[in-house]
């Protein structure tokens, strides 16, 4: 009779590593990083795609706190999560001017269209934040074919780490 090697055991632990080591690499080249771009980094449309993505984590961001302020018991999960976003925000806003709507660092004034928005449950509230993630972060993927080197590196981080938010905020429901 053949050997036959044992069956792999089940990743599922071992790829949340993985998915949550390759986001904080990825920040830690994209979100480290000075911006110091220079080749190409100065043009209109590179502009605007800053300025979009600065006030998409902004906008974010405005979720995240009105989902802690609806509910205050995910605090400690949501924390770490939240941080990170507002890493990006600010990743993002060097050297843009943010647009006049959305200008405030105040969570209070950016979420007032945000917290209507906020579902009665923590499950549903949660789930509500990964879609957001999921879906701004397939924004920014399809954005990085229109941006210059430097700031596609930080699309590119950023929407890997979106992308890591939503799994660890959909597999810790379970």
């Amino acid at each position: 009779m053949p050997y036959r090697p044992p069956l792999r055991a089940p990743s599922g632990p071992r790829r949340r590593t993985l998915l949550v080591s390759a986001a904080g690499a990825a920040l830690l080249v994209g979100c480290s990083a000075d911006l110091d771009s220079g080749g190409g980094g100065s043009s209109s449309a590179t502009e605007r795609a800053r300025a979009r993505a600065a006030r998409d984590s902004r906008e974010l961001l405005a979720r995240y706190d009105a989902v802690l302020a609806a509910h205050p018991g995910l605090a400690e999960r949501l924390g770490p999560l939240r941080a990170q976003v507002a890493t990006h925000a600010d990743a993002f806003g060097n050297g843009t001017t943010p647009t006049p709507a959305k200008s405030s660092a105040s969570p209070s004034a950016a979420s007032p269209s945000a917290d209507p928005a906020v579902p009665a449950t923590e499950k549903d509230a949660l789930a509500d934040l990964a879609g957001a993630e999921r879906a701004l972060a397939d924004r920014r993927a399809k954005a990085l074919v229109e941006v210059p080197g430097e700031l596609a590196r930080l699309l590119a981080s950023v929407a890997a780490a979106g992308a890591t938010h939503a799994y660890l905020l959909t597999e810790g429901a379970k």
